[in-house]
């Protein structure tokens, strides 16, 4: 599994409380799309504008897309969104459609006429549990970021929680 992490230097809003999530930092949204066919999903954190990321991939199997991208050394310094997602490493297809939805709205990498969204992305392994041809794709990142929003970022088995296990 690998761990990502970003930062944005905006404040939180001083009329929203302060409730110990993501999205008490002003300008992040958080979306879930949660398969109720079987316990997988993906969670994506949108950024209203560029944040800074950096990146520690660990585990006997990491699965990641874009990870490279986050050295200090490369072109690009930014994310625009970050993906969690179940499905093991079919589940990355997941942020094709996150890569859609934000090229839609605008927000990316600038390169000529257009954008380039960069969005990292981390899996985890939850293929064991139900039926593993059942897995997040391409429609499901876009679903996770129609439903973004800064509201307080509930807890439990959804998004990319769906079907993670320990041990």
């Amino acid at each position: 599994m690998a761990g990502i992490a970003a930062s944005q230097v905006t404040g939180s809003s001083a009329e929203s409380e302060n409730h110990g999530c993501i999205t008490d930092v002003g300008g992040i949204r958080v979306g879930h799309f949660t398969d109720s066919r079987r316990p997988t999903g993906c969670t994506v954190v949108i950024f209203d504008k560029p944040a800074v990321a950096g990146v520690d991939v660990r585990g006997s199997a990491p699965g990641t897309r874009e990870t490279d991208l986050l050295r200090p050394v490369n072109t690009v310094q930014q994310v625009n969104a970050i993906l969690l997602t179940g499905g093991s490493a079919f589940g990355l297809d997941a942020a094709t459609g996150v890569m859609r939805y934000l090229e839609e709205h605008g927000m990316g990498f600038p390169v000529g006429p257009s954008v380039v969204p960069i969005v990292p992305a981390a899996v985890l392994f939850d293929l064991g549990i139900g039926d593993p041809k059942i897995r997040p794709n391409a429609k499901s990142g876009y679903a996770a970021c129609e439903a973004a929003s800064s509201s307080t970022v509930p807890e439990g088995n959804f998004g990319a929680g769906a079907g993670a296990t320990v041990g």
